[in-house]
């Protein structure tokens, strides 16, 4: 479902008579720095999943020269 200007601008109404228009730079502050640890935590698991792999292949191509 695609969201036109009027579900967005409606949205944005919601959101600013829930929260305030004191507490929004606050809450897009706090939004800024969970997306950003985010970000770095999955890069984190995918830099140790990638070591992980690269540590399984040296250890089967080792078995493998060691059958052979």
């Amino acid at each position: 479902m695609a969201w036109g200007p009027w579900q967005i601008l409606l949205v944005i109404v919601v959101i600013v008579l829930v929260f305030g228009s004191k507490k929004l730079p606050e809450l897009a502050r706090a939004l800024g720095k969970a997306k950003g640890e985010f970000k770095r935590g999955t890069a984190e698991g995918e830099a140790l999943l990638k070591e992980e792999e690269e540590k399984a292949k040296s250890i089967e191509q080792k078995k493998e020269a060691e059958n052979a």
